[in-house]
C-alpha cells in the first residue's frame, strides 16, 4: 500500500498535473467572464439588433397539445419536456468565444516562443556544397571527385593547417 501512496504522491506533485489544474481552475474562472459577456453584452446587443428577440427566451415544448408558456420555466414547472434552442445557441455562442480567446493565447505565446528560436536559426549552417575548381560546377562539400568533369578535387585545408 505504502507504494501505491508513494507513486500516486508522484504523480500528484509533477509539474503538468500541477499546470492542468491550474489550468482548469483559471479556466472556469474565465467560462464566468465569457458568459458574462455573453449575457449582459452580447445577447442585449443582438436583442436590441432583432427588435426584442431574446435567444434565452427561445424554446419548443415538446407535445401534441395546443400549449403556450411564456418562458421555459413555465412550460417546465408545468411538467412539459421544452426545446431550448436558444440556450443551446447562448451556449454555442460561449464555446467560440472561449475557443477564439484561446486561440488567440496559443497564438501569443507561439510567437514568443518562436521570437527565441529565430535567434538560434540566424547562426550560418555549416556549407553543405563546395565549387569545383576545374569546370565550376557546384558539388557536395564532401566530394573527392567532380561528377561533372571526373576531376580530382584536391583537399582543403583547414584553417589549423593553413598556420
Amino acid at each position: 500500500m505504502k507504494g501505491f501512496i508513494a507513486e500516486f504522491k508522484k504523480f500528484i506533485m509533477r509539474g503538468n498535473v500541477i499546470d492542468l489544474a491550474v489550468g482548469v481552475i483559471i479556466g472556469g474562472a474565465f467560462q464566468a467572464i465569457v458568459n458574462s459577456l455573453v449575457n449582459d453584452i452580447i445577447s442585449p446587443v443582438l436583442s436590441l439588433a432583432t427588435k426584442g428577440i431574446n435567444l434565452a427566451d427561445k424554446f419548443i415544448v415538446l407535445t401534441t397539445e395546443e400549449v403556450s408558456f411564456a418562458t421555459v420555466e413555465a412550460a417546465k414547472e408545468a411538467g412539459y419536456a421544452t426545446l431550448s434552442y436558444g440556450s443551446f445557441i447562448t451556449a454555442v455562442i460561449n464555446f467560440l468565444i472561449m475557443a477564439f480567446v484561446i486561440f488567440l493565447i496559443v497564438k501569443g505565446i507561439n510567437k514568443i516562443s518562436d521570437l527565441g528560436k529565430k535567434k538560434e536559426e540566424e547562426e550560418p549552417e555549416e556549407p553543405t556544397t563546395k565549387v569545383c575548381p576545374f569546370c565550376k560546377s557546384e558539388i557536395s562539400i564532401d566530394a573527392v571527385k567532380c561528377p561533372h568533369c571526373t576531376s580530382d578535387i584536391p583537399e582543403e585545408e583547414t584553417d589549423e593547417e593553413k598556420k
